[in-house]
């Protein structure tokens, strides 16, 4: 393989100077430096309290909480596109510690999750012990690029100490209940006391003491914030546990291993963040978020107004929700979910006389069709069976539904494009006016009826349409009974009118959906937080007494959870958990006055999110065993203040690709923790910025496999690989794709303050942009050129001298300042370095030794962006402290404004002058000047003037009569 000298030919070749800037001196300086910041405490934050308490006078400054999303520590390590984000939020650590700031900015490790698991499955390695390898080799490459971390704040979620505090959230949650009335978390406490009472009515109407203790349980268990259920679920038999939702690709497959994943009913864990629907949507509107993030949080949640509607059939009621009860006379049908509970009850044995062919699917009974068609829906997932497709499926169930406002007689379908997760799982079908719905009709010969007056020429006889027609601006039409009317009404009138009837009548009500479901939170997984959950005799769950965490995974001789025959839908999850008989049957006392009991452990574990939902707390507060985090820390990091009404985070960077799993996740857990008033900052992440990713160059040979792209040779214009051409594209940066470049490498070739230069300087933070590691060199020359205006190369002496600059290097300094200022508060880093860049070529062309003042501004300037280098020629120039926490230069106002500015002067289009004028000119000076100048009045050669065109102070344009 060739080295990076040979495959770049800008690659830097070193000369004898025995005082230049070199990648060896680089690696000497960062090492030392790094070492000295550790020894140092250099970046430690300090608290207003507790055992990381520090210096009053930081304390009393404003403060900033700087975060990245956790990592994860990938046992393959880093390549150059990670660190991105990381020394993004470095700079800015760096350039607000320089303003005055106390800044908290650590990074710890998400580290339970299935990578880990699955290698302790290959292998038999217990997961552990690869993830703190891993763990450590991340610290490594991370120290390596003097990222300014308070490694006293550091952790990982696998660290028993932390994940004590996850089980204790866990409880939390499921010992609370949301009041709808005080939109709140209370504790589950005081709904057995209103219970207890009489305050509040037990539903079914019974006593409370009349209920025995599993029925007690039951109830809860109907408003507990996390509870246990049965209910569809997404069942991946390859992998042996059940996903959520957002785990789930578009084609139906797991994520993570590419399986089959089909719906199934079992009994699992969730969390109802359904009741927090409303708050986490209205609460968006006080974050400093991307847009596009909050409109897919928004998306997600789904919210629609409507009505509930209840369609009588034998003897019982389906229930729809629906946005457009303005529509109900046109509902010729219903579609249930196949999961539908009803399903089964409503299925007779043999088909109602009538029945069309087409509806049967060929099935001699309704149990049969609904049997063959419920397995075959089980093997999409939700958004393949959302999605529109040619031809639309579904079987007739045998039984009719009474619609409620006409009384007429419809039939109740099932069919995939239906969903139980979505409102009540099933739909009045109204095919004139939806084109799902539209295309089923048709294709199983339903009626179609027209009730929205269509806008065009089309006419009000839907047989003969060719699509559906949809408004919110028509008039209703061929709607009326018995004792309603919409006839006439616009869709918001009608909809109103309709509402009351409904509700009148008792078979209806206007009411607010979601799209958003429970988060289902069980995982059929060892390396994973066990939950601090144990099962009596009766099936009753308890939770474990604080004094009883954290609950540490037990050893277990095989990590593998069952896994099945990927395309084997009928098969149900074994739990590593489940076989360490010793573990699961336990005998406690629970400390509730029943005295030690036997007991079953739930052999479930939570989600890797479970760790990620709350860990800008633990950085407050990372050493406390006492309790969650400190009022009063939590208060000074996270505390709502002005601008900021729900408190959070500062700054917090990392991927788009959160938008609604950690992110909402997290949001819903800081609300419940708010709610219980264990915290003060009701959201965890004030402000958000995505990172863009880095990519690089993918070569695939005539197969389509990638080859290395360090093997690549490149002639005129093409590339080839052992003399075979290969094909160039431009996608990730990843080991499998042979394309990954370590941050190692470009260390040793040309130091860590050029990689974290050029990663800055590669474009806008937010967008992606493409690895190029000949284009490296030019933040390197950048580097050598600043260390050469201070330091001689031949003595090592420094340079600078005791004189003030002449005016024009100070203005060049001032604006320097003023823009790199502007730039790094604004995470303009690209834009930032250019500014510096450019003061550094000034002094450069203007050759002789520099002013010490402008020296030693340059070197602040740079600090934030290439701190080692800044380091160590602050220490050159004399300073004994670090500076770190030395004060961001201020521009002096007089020098950022121009003394002049060149002014254009056009005659006839075409410039003939150009006049160094005062910014603050007005036009009609400046046109007397330019009127006046000695090429303007050759150019005009005695003409009249027609017009003068001004535009101050940039601009004169003359147009000769």
């Amino acid at each position: 393989m060739r080295t990076m000298s040979e495959t770049n030919p800008a690659a830097p070749a070193e000369v004898a100077a025995p005082h230049r800037y070199t990648a060896a001196v680089a690696a000497e300086i960062e090492a030392r430096w790094q070492d000295f910041w550790d020894a140092d405490g250099t970046y430690a934050a300090p608290n207003p309290k507790g055992d990381l308490a520090g210096d009053p006078e930081l304390v009393a400054k404003p403060k900033k909480f700087i975060m990245d999303m956790f990592p994860y520590p990938s046992g393959a390590g880093l390549h150059v596109g990670h660190p991105l984000g990381y020394i993004a939020t470095d700079v800015f650590a760096r350039f607000q510690r320089m303003t005055g700031h106390n800044v908290l900015h650590t990074l710890g490790f998400d580290a339970f999750g299935l990578p880990a698991e699955q290698h302790a499955v290959q292998t038999g390695e217990h997961p552990r012990v690869t993830t703190e390898a891993a763990i450590n080799n991340m610290k490594s490459q991370l120290r390596r690029l003097g990222l300014g971390h308070d490694k006293r704040r550091s952790f990982a979620t696998i660290d028993p100490d932390y994940y004590k505090w996850t089980q204790w959230i866990f409880l939390q949650i499921f010992n609370s209940w949301y009041d709808d009335q005080a939109k709140k978390a209370r504790p589950i406490s005081e709904l057995v006391a209103a219970f207890e009472s009489g305050e509040r009515a037990v539903p079914g109407g019974r006593s409370w003491d009349a209920l025995s203790a599993a029925e007690r349980a039951d109830v809860l268990g109907e408003y507990r914030l996390a509870y246990a259920s049965e209910a569809p679920v997404n069942w991946c038999p390859g992998l042996g546990t059940v996903l959520a939702n957002e785990e789930v690709t578009a084609d139906g497959r797991s994520e993570r291993g590419n399986f089959p994943v089909f719906k199934a009913k079992l009994r699992q864990w969730n969390m109802r963040i359904t009741a927090y629907a409303d708050r986490l949507l209205d609460d968006l509107n006080e974050l400093d978020w991307p847009e596009a993030i909050k409109l897919q949080q928004r998306n997600w949640i789904g919210r629609s107004e409507g009505a509930r509607v209840d369609f009588p059939v034998d003897g019982e009621a389906i229930t729809v929700f629906t946005t457009r009860q303005d529509t109900l006379f046109g509902a010729t049908y219903m579609v249930l979910a196949p999961e539908h509970p009803l399903v089964e009850k409503f299925t007779p044995q043999e088909w109602p006389e009538g029945t069309h062919d087409v509806w049967t699917g060929g099935h001699a009974t309704p149990a049969e069709a609904v049997a063959a068609y419920r397995a075959q829906a089980a093997s999409k997932s939700d958004v393949e069976r959302q999605a529109e497709a040619k031809d639309k499926t579904g079987v007739f169930t045998g039984v009719f539904a009474t619609n409620p406002v006409n009384g007429e007689q419809i039939p109740v379908f099932i069919a995939d494009y239906v969903l139980m997760g979505y409102g009540t799982g099933a739909i009045m079908a109204v095919p004139a006016h939806d084109t799902r719905d539209f295309a089923f009709a048709r294709a199983f010969e339903l009626p179609i009826r027209c009730v929205v007056e269509p806008s065009d020429d089309r006419g009000t006889d839907a047989s003969t349409w060719d699509d559906a027609f949809s408004s919110y601006d028509a008039k209703i039409v061929n709607s009326h009974g018995e004792d309603v009317s919409l006839d006439g009404l616009g869709v918001t009138e009608a909809k109103a009118r309709i509402t009351e009837w409904l509700q009148s009548k008792g078979i209806g009500e206007g009411t607010v959906n979601f799209r958003l479901r429970d988060w289902l939170f069980s995982r059929q997984r060892y390396w994973g937080e066990p939950f601090p959950i144990v099962y009596d005799e009766d099936g009753i769950a308890h939770s474990l007494p604080e004094s009883m965490l954290p609950l540490e995974l037990p050893e277990v001789e095989d990590y593998s959870p069952r896994t099945f025959d990927p395309d084997d839908a009928d098969t149900e999850p074994e739990t590593p958990l489940s076989r360490n008989e010793d573990w699961v049957n336990v005998t406690l006392d629970l400390g509730d006055g029943r005295g030690p009991r036997r007991y079953r452990r739930e052999t479930n574990t939570m989600p890797n999110w479970a760790g990620s939902c709350w860990y800008e707390l633990r950085y407050l507060d990372p050493h406390n065993s006492e309790q969650l985090v400190d009022p009063e820390i939590e208060q000074y990091w996270m505390g709502p203040r002005a601008g900021q009404p729900h408190g959070g985070v500062d700054l917090y960077v990392g991927g788009a690709e959160h938008a609604v799993l950690h992110l909402l996740y997290a949001r819903f857990w800081s609300k419940v923790l708010y709610d219980l008033g264990h915290v003060s900052s009701a959201e965890p992440f004030h402000k958000l910025y995505n990172q863009g990713m880095i990519q690089a160059f993918v070569y695939r040979d005539s197969r389509g496999f990638p080859v290395p792209a360090t093997e690549i040779e490149e002639r005129d214009g093409a590339f080839f690989h052992n003399g075979e051409q290969v094909k160039r594209e431009l996608g990730k940066m990843g080991k499998s794709l042979k394309n990954a470049v370590t941050p190692e490498a470009i260390c040793e070739e040309y130091g860590a303050d050029t990689l974290r230069l050029y990663e800055m300087a590669m474009g806008p933070l937010d967008v992606s942009r493409p690895w190029d590691t000949r284009a490296v060199v030019g933040q390197y020359r950048l580097l050598q050129r600043l260390w050469r205006n201070i330091v001689d190369e031949a003595t090592g002496e420094v340079t600078v001298v005791d004189a003030e600059p002449d005016e024009t290097t100070l203005r060049a300094l001032h604006k320097a300042i003023d823009g790199v200022r502007q730039d790094l508060e604004g995470l303009r880093f690209n834009t930032a370095i250019a500014k510096v860049t450019e003061l550094n070529n000034h002094l450069t062309k203007a050759g002789g030794p520099v002013a010490r003042p402008v020296a030693e501004a340059l070197v602040l300037l740079i600090t934030p962006l290439a701190p080692h280098i800044a380091e160590e020629l602050w220490r050159k120039l004399g300073h004994t402290g670090s500076v770190v926490h030395q004060d961001f230069p201020v521009a002096d106002p007089r020098y950022v404004v121009d003394e002049t500015v060149t002014c254009v002067v056009q005659v006839k289009g075409k410039v003939k002058a150009r006049l160094e004028v005062s910014p603050a000119i007005s036009d009609d000076e400046l046109e007397k000047v330019a009127l006046a100048d000695e090429k303007v009045v050759a150019a005009l050669d005695g003409a009249g003037i027609r017009k003068v065109i001004v535009r101050a102070p940039k601009l004169v344009n003359i147009v000769p009569a």
